[in-house]
């Protein structure tokens, strides 16, 4: 993934792709994501075909580093939008999560938004997340960058020196990066449906899925790989262990199941 570093972030505004291709739509309901009230995370494979393409695609690049963040450490997309480079120790290698960026939209006014600083609703909240080599890569890279084009102009509450701004430098929030997400799946598949054709093999469907799936994610792989149940508590912020001994229990289920497949394949077993 450190080759990804090499594309930076810019202002680009992505386009929604208007064409899709005949049985798109009937893939991606097939996909495990589909249904919007049940929260699944996405495989490796999905996850790094996402990636990929960002990272390759012209005009989606620019979100690259925002996504490897995302997928690389777990937090709420308050806690990322919310995140400021003092928040980050590049020597420890550490990221301090110590509040949350909150936006909210009024119809009335015209369509108001406004941002407030918030602090976690709970102790559990407020932590330390490590970072990934990858992670500590993505935040290097956007710094440079920003070092060049320029930071982020918003001060809400009193904060200001925010890692993640639009073309406008002006704060991020939830909405575009969801709207930027679906795009993105969404070009690929039309992509990966063309591509499979043409190869005549089964399509890799990136499933719907949010900035939650992502954080969702994040955890499954950490269940996977670790089975300290307080330390992947404490780098989520869950309020409730039960809430991390549910993702845990589940992550682990499937684990088992794809162990056992794995020793059917071997011929020797009995």
């Amino acid at each position: 993934m450190s080759a990804r570093m090499k594309i930076v972030p810019g202002a680009v505004l992505a386009v929604f792709p208007m064409w899709v291709p005949k049985g798109i739509m009937a893939e991606i309901k097939k996909s495990n994501l589909w249904d919007k009230g049940t929260r699944h995370a996405l495989t490796i494979e999905e996850t790094s075909a996402f990636l990929d393409f960002v990272e390759k695609h012209p005009v989606y690049n620019h979100w690259l580093t925002l996504f490897v963040v995302l997928f690389g450490t777990g937090m709420r997309v308050g806690e990322v939008c919310g995140l400021r480079w003092q928040d980050l120790d590049f020597e420890k290698r550490e990221i301090s999560i110590n509040h949350n960026l909150i936006y909210t939209r009024w119809d009335g006014d015209g369509g108001k938004e406004t941002f407030h600083i918030s602090t976690p609703k709970t102790a559990k909240g407020i932590r330390m997340i490590p970072m990934t080599d990858e992670v500590y890569e993505a935040f290097k890279a956007e710094y440079d960058h920003q070092t060049v084009t320029g930071f982020c102009e918003s001060e809400v509450d009193g904060m200001s020196g925010f890692v993640f701004c639009n073309r406008f430098k002006r704060v991020l929030h939830q909405v575009p990066i969801n709207r930027a997400i679906k795009r993105v799946y969404t070009c690929y598949n039309n992509d990966e449906v063309l591509r499979a054709a043409k190869a005549k093999r089964k399509p890799l469907i990136i499933p719907h899925f949010s900035c939650h799936h992502i954080r969702h994610t994040f955890c499954t792989r950490l269940c996977e790989r670790e089975t300290n149940i307080k330390a992947i508590q404490e780098i989520m912020g869950h309020a409730d262990v039960q809430t991390t001994l549910d993702i845990y229990a589940e992550a682990t289920s499937e684990v088992k199941h794809d162990a056992i497949k794995a020793l059917r394949k071997q011929k020797d077993v009995y």
